[in-house]
């Protein structure tokens, strides 16, 4: 019932810069946090940043300063500026919303991932 898409991703060289958007949609009542994961090959998923309906933050402290969340609660949209890449950065990032359905039961979506490579 909640489809997440993703889009911005791409390749960059280190210290550039990216900009993801992700945009939900569907039936359901309400959406309390939104936010970001991602994933290297061979290593599992991490947290990378999350922000409340609040507009409550928390970032993963590899990316703290770099990388700045936000959201558009009427559009049900997140977004990750990531300034200051790194190759470290390189992975799938997955957007992620955390929220109510019109029945009033928790749900968790996940986008399909867009690729982020950061390289020389």
């Amino acid at each position: 019932q909640v489809q997440l898409v993703e889009s911005g991703g791409g390749l960059v060289q280190p210290g550039g810069s990216l900009r993801l958007s992700c945009a939900a949609s569907g039936r359901f009542s309400s959406i309390s946090a939104m936010g970001w994961y991602r994933q290297a090959p061979g290593k599992e998923r991490e947290l990378v940043a999350t922000v409340t309906s609040g507009d409550n933050t928390n970032y993963a402290d590899s990316i703290k300063g770099r990388f700045t969340i936000s959201r558009d609660n009427a559009k049900n949209t997140v977004y990750l500026q990531m300034n200051s890449l790194k190759l470290e950065d390189t992975a799938v990032y997955y957007c992620n919303a955390d929220g109510w359905t019109t029945s009033w039961y928790n749900f968790r979506s996940w986008g399909q991932g867009t690729q982020v490579t950061v390289s020389s």
